[in-house]
């Protein structure tokens, strides 16, 4: 087949179902299992006293995900379509919203979520391997570039490199959780003092604060959606890799959040600034401070290379349906991917490094960036439940159980969480709002008469 065909011609390659089971688990794991459990456990403890409530706030965080993961299965087992979110969105709510979405990934939440990663890979690696005062947004450049690079090269290619960094990831983390335990906290050395006083704003307002960390912990989930085209017999294997998912990264978290306190105690988990290093440094000294380094460093490539891989594929359905991003639709046969909007992503990922790199405050904006926006979308998914559910669906698929209970769980849920992102971003925010309105001209330019490369009836049930 010709790879110059145009978006959604007869003779354009399609997406082909070549993920096996364990490479869509990888790809979930690397995209939830991230830089967050080595950073937000000493902002959870910050207003909680309890171990025990802490613990047990982690397990609700799994049973969130899981939640959403059951929601997600549905829809992705009534109309999978490499475009995930993009396709739910615009099936339930028409063109208009689906559109908006997708230009808002494209340019805002998942470019945004690979220069974020990135700049955490570009501090720890500067940590091993010092490259001047520009180390980290050199480091992070380097990742974007190399990974997407990577992606072009071909699906098949990228899912082994991911289940080798999966596989890495899983066993160096269970290792370093067991430490914890083996070891245990040093007699010799008291734990660290608490800098920071418990709040005084009471238990339910400590609860919320801290659920704020964990549910960002547990992001990346929601990706799954975009492995639907593509994952082998789909309908029964999406809900297979989901519960296997939520073991795996539940059991993760839970086991390094016991291992920190039992070696820093709430105090010092409170207190640290980096709970990872601080937790391997009183295990280890400079060894085990090195090696949370590296740790941290494969952790960010793993949510890097899956971040990379399903963020293009919404790029590719935005392209094969509208003209104005029909560069974008097309799926190299050879690759077994979306070349071009890989490519385009990776550019406009390295130009938020960059920004980032001028600010000096990288990670930071990022979030703000990133957090408003994603986070109303996913409301607008978990809706799309509802509607999509009315409506029927393909025969054989999952169902959500208990439904409406769950669905409505998770948008409410959703919704907590976006207030929470509201409240908390900073000025970034403000500029990710604007750049999604942009796609509102956008939209009114691709749906006029000839510029869409699918009908409405097409695009919207």
């Amino acid at each position: 087949m010709a790879e110059n065909d145009s978006a959604g011609g007869a003779g354009e390659p399609r997406p082909k179902a070549l993920l096996r089971p364990r490479d869509a688990l990888a790809l979930m794991i690397g995209m939830v299992v991230g830089i967050g459990v080595f950073k937000s456990p000493s902002l959870v403890a910050l207003k909680l006293d309890d171990p025990v409530l802490i613990l047990g706030l982690w397990v609700i965080g799994a049973v969130f995900m899981l939640i959403g993961l059951l929601c997600y299965a549905e829809l992705a087992t009534s109309w999978p379509d490499a475009g995930g979110e993009y396709h739910f969105l615009t099936r339930a709510f028409g063109p208009g919203l689906g559109f908006l979405f997708a230009w808002g990934r494209l340019a805002v939440i998942q470019t945004g979520a690979i220069a974020m990663v990135a700049f955490v890979l570009g501090d720890y690696a500067q940590r091993i391997w010092e490259l001047g005062p520009y180390g980290p947004s050199i480091y992070a450049a380097l990742g974007v570039a190399g990974l997407t690079a990577l992606n072009i090269a071909g699906t098949r290619l990228t899912a082994g490199t991911q289940n080798t960094l999966a596989a890495v990831l899983v066993t160096a983390t269970v290792v370093a959780g067991l430490l914890g335990f083996v070891l245990g906290p040093d007699p010799t050395q008291p734990a660290q003092a608490s800098q920071t006083a418990v709040d005084g704003g009471g238990l339910v307002a400590g609860l919320g604060f801290a659920m704020i960390f964990i549910m960002l912990t547990y992001g990346g989930w929601n990706e799954a959606s975009y492995l639907s085209a593509e994952l082998v017999d789909v309908k029964h294997n999406m809900l297979r890799v989901t519960v296997i998912a939520t073991v795996v990264i539940g059991g993760i978290y839970l086991l390094l959040n016991a291992a920190y306190l039992e070696v820093l105690g709430v105090d010092g988990v409170r207190a640290s600034s980096a709970v990872g290093a601080d937790y391997m440094g009183r295990l280890l000294g400079k060894p085990g401070a090195f090696a949370i380094s590296l740790l941290i460093c494969v952790a960010a490539l793993t949510t890097l290379n899956a971040t990379i891989f399903t963020g293009a594929r919404s790029g590719y359905a935005l392209g094969r349906d509208y003209r104005l991003f029909a560069p974008l639709g097309h799926w190299n046969a050879r690759a077994q991917g979306p070349v071009m909007a890989l490519a385009v992503q990776g550019v406009l990922s390295l130009a938020l490094v960059g920004f980032g790199a001028l600010t000096r405050q990288g990670f930071t904006t990022m979030v703000d960036y990133t957090a408003p926006v994603f986070w109303f979308f996913l409301t607008m998914v978990g809706i799309a439940v509802f509607v999509l559910r009315a409506r029927g669906g393909a025969a054989g698929a999952f169902r959500v159980p208990l439904y409406p209970v769950t669905p409505v769980l998770f948008c409410l849920g959703t919704l907590y969480m976006l207030h929470a992102a509201v409240n908390y971003t900073g000025v970034g925010a403000l500029v990710g709002l604007a750049v999604v309105a942009i796609g509102v001209p956008l939209w009114l330019a691709s749906a006029r008469r000839g510029t869409r490369m699918r009908s409405s009836s097409d695009l919207a049930v």
